[in-house]
């Protein structure tokens, strides 16, 4: 643990300065400790190790330990080590502030457990905690005894065969493991994508509503996202070409379309494959929730038609797993599997080998797919159980993906109720942000299914439509 908190240390011994030497490293220390870059409780090097990497002398270390702990910054444990003191001096103001989370208007409230309502979380209590463990520690020893070698940027070929095979059953995709990258998660894949691609338009269609996250990517990419409407039928590709005629791009979730659920129907589908077969452009497909269509039976992945190579399929174990796995692949037409490897090397090589070992033998023995449909019985109950909660008012047309869409009044403030929700340990989303414009934007809540335990639902939920009285026009 030491080292991680130590290399952010910066030693610069003077050896003919007027301080001594080990005045100056107990000084460094200090400063590190006072400013927060030391974490109270972090163990410090030993003295043959800090001085072998200064070197200087043992004793010349063992002087500077000593007057930090006459100053009650360290504490010395014996053979245990020396670590720093639990009763530090107030940080200066401008370390005492925490940083904020990266894009806090996604990711909030990260060391928590999933509260009522969550979107886009596994339910805690239907996954199996004790059998993934077994895989894990055995994945785990199997990683430390491997070979000390440089692993495969794309990912182990045993887990690229693995979801190479289950693709072709349960997703119509055929594809051979060399067209296969593992990634970080879907943004992870995202990311590389948008490297991978050589593109002179700078302009990508994104769908509106759409995933928050992508417009992020986007921006930070140097792309400029263009807004195409969804409707029932999913995005509309001729709005698209009216929009941005020179889009080489389209990023897409035609499975279950993030958040309203819809899915891109077959006709859309032929629609948006010319549009990218004609400019010689190219399709991400955000396969998202695919595994778990509640409703009717999932549609083959939009990569499934492709006949042209012009469709980048992304998936994740993030939803069907554990999302601290961040485990995702990306499968890329056969034309792009060399340069994709190239860039997967160069700019985010694969990592995480035991998770990867763990998601291969789950896929191999068939957890996976009994998992899934556990999980999806699991899911279904909670539905039911949500919309008798809710009444007639509430339909099963309602249902986006893993959340039951409440809609609200036009002129209601979602963002609000959300924020006002925190307070009871409730957790729904609010729909508007996941608007790239400000025409046509509807207004309502985002309740996630997944986490819904019977003796806390009656409560939250009355809780929640209280709130939504409250803040009524």
């Amino acid at each position: 643990m030491y080292h991680s908190a130590m290399s952010r240390l910066r030693f610069s011994l003077d050896r003919q300065g007027a301080q001594s030497l080990p005045e100056q490293i107990r000084s460094s220390i200090a400063d590190a400790i006072r400013q927060g870059h030391l974490y109270e409780g972090a163990r410090l090097p030993s003295w043959r190790d800090l001085a072998a990497q200064l070197g200087v002398s043992r004793g010349t270390i063992k002087a500077a330990y000593d007057r930090l702990n006459d100053d009650q910054l360290v504490i010395s444990k014996g053979a245990a080590g020396t670590f720093v003191s639990s009763a530090l001096p107030a940080a200066p103001k401008e370390f005492a502030a925490a940083s904020r989370l990266p894009l806090p208007d996604l990711y909030q409230d990260l060391d928590s457990a999933p509260k009522l309502f969550q979107v886009g979380v596994p339910a805690q209590d239907g996954f199996p905690f004790k059998h993934w463990s077994r895989i894990m520690l055995r994945c785990s020893r199997q990683a430390v005894a491997e070979p000390l070698r440089y692993p495969d940027p794309r990912g182990e070929r045993v887990l690229r065969k693995e979801i190479a095979a289950y693709l072709a059953v349960s997703r119509g995709l055929l594809c051979s493991a060399d067209q296969i990258i593992i990634t970080n998660g879907y943004a992870g894949a995202l990311g590389l994508t948008l490297h991978l691609l050589r593109l002179n338009s700078r302009r990508v269609w994104v769908e509106n509503p759409g995933y928050p996250l992508t417009g992020h990517a986007l921006s930070l990419a140097g792309y400029t996202a263009v807004p195409v409407p969804v409707d029932d039928q999913g995005i509309c590709v001729e709005q698209g070409i009216a929009l941005a005629a020179d889009a080489r791009l389209a990023i897409v979730t035609p499975s279950q379309q993030a958040p309203l659920g819809v899915q891109l129907s077959l006709e859309r589908r032929q629609a948006l494959l010319a549009w990218a077969q004609e400019k010689a452009g190219w399709i991400i497909e955000d396969d998202y929730l695919s595994e778990l269509q509640l409703r009717g039976q999932a549609t083959p992945a939009l990569a499934s038609l492709d006949r042209d190579g012009r469709v980048i399929h992304i998936g994740t174990f993030s939803k069907t797993i554990s999302p601290r796995l961040r485990l995702g692949f990306m499968v890329v037409p056969a034309s792009l599997s060399e340069r994709a490897g190239d860039t997967a090397a160069a700019l985010s090589p694969a990592s995480g080998l035991p998770g990867q070992l763990a998601v291969a033998e789950f896929l191999r023995d068939g957890h996976y797919l009994r998992h899934i449909r556990r999980m999806k019985r699991l899911y279904i109950q909670r539905r039911d159980a949500l919309l008798a909660f809710m009444g007639p008012s509430a339909s099963v047309n309602n249902i986006a993906g893993l959340s039951l869409l409440l809609p609200l009044d036009d002129n209601a403030d979602d963002v609000a109720i959300a924020e006002a929700a925190k307070a009871f340990n409730l957790a729904p989303a609010p729909l508007s942000p996941w608007y790239a414009t400000h025409t046509q934007v509807r207004k309502g809540l985002l309740l996630g299914m997944t986490n819904l335990s019977s003796p806390a639902l009656e409560e939250g939920y009355q809780q929640l439509a209280e709130l939504v009285a409250r803040y009524r026009p």
